[in-house]
């Protein structure tokens, strides 16, 4: 079940945790401390804990499986406080912490046919998912990352878009969609917010089961790739991490292909 994640880590004494469990808009959202604000959050000898001073407030969207989940994990580890939002319903905006200092929007879907056999409701649903999903949460998170005085923004494109494949057109429609809304955000918000995306190719999650079923097919599709294997969902949380932090600080507006080589090279 999607839910949201508010961690500390459990290392650390002075961060005890108080489990509770709210239903907002039919979604169920954990989280292990019932204050918002960070500084509450905060253990009160920062000096102790020099970890604390990146501390930041993460919101992943779609957090709970695949890419989300992986990402996470990764942000987990480094001591951040994450809110993992379900991707099904309305976004829970009075669950959401007061000051965000990064968004990540991870929903996706494979929906591959020929375009003869798409109806329009499929590209409806699609779109609706991919892009207005993105869409409705960032204008939830907009008021408090504008509070936190700098944010980032990660998005998800695929190698699709740019690369052009057969039997891609609804997912490759609405993932260009996500392309135009990154640079167009990444203009409009800067220098406050940076907005970035990634644009992967096929990667080892639930997501692509049905194409990577067996160890054929999973081999099969590797060597489609330049680096003969497929993606895997650390592979992307690692960019996700770079494009959220400090060491991406002079970026904004690009989507960074993570690919395997499949968008580039023949």
């Amino acid at each position: 079940m999607f839910g949201k994640v508010l961690a500390l880590p459990s290392a650390i004494p002075e961060a005890t945790a108080i489990r509770k469990q709210l239903v907002i808009n039919d979604l169920s959202i954990h989280h292990e401390d019932s204050n918002k604000s960070r500084s509450k959050c905060l253990p009160q000898n920062l000096s102790r804990f020099p970890l604390f001073l990146q501390y930041m407030n993460y919101v992943v969207f779609g957090g709970s499986r695949g890419i989300g989940a992986a990402v996470v994990e990764r942000l987990m580890n480094e001591g951040h406080a994450i809110w993992a939002v379900s991707r099904s319903g309305e976004v829970p905006i009075a669950g959401l912490p007061d000051t965000i200092d990064g968004v990540v929007y991870a929903p996706g879907s494979i929906n591959l046919k020929p375009f003869r056999g798409l109806k329009l409701d499929e590209f409806r649903a699609d779109f609706e998912l991919n892009a207005m999903g993105a869409v409705k949460a960032l204008q939830s998170c907009l008021p408090a990352m504008k509070t936190a005085g700098k944010a980032s923004v990660v998005l998800f494109s695929t190698v699709a878009v740019q690369s052009g494949m057969s039997f891609h057109a609804s997912i490759a429609m609405a993932k260009g969609a996500i392309e135009g809304l990154t640079r167009s955000l990444a203009a409009e918000w800067a220098p406050q917010i940076r907005v970035n995306a990634i644009a992967p190719s096929l990667v080892n999650t639930d997501l692509a089961a049905r194409l990577l079923s067996t160890p054929e097919k999973v081999e099969a599709s590797g060597k489609r790739h330049p680096l003969q294997r497929v993606g895997e969902p650390q592979d992307i949380a690692a960019a996700v991490e770079f494009l959220l932090g400090a060491s991406s600080d002079w970026m904004t507006g690009q989507i960074l292909a993570i690919d395997g080589g499949m968008g580039s090279l023949r």
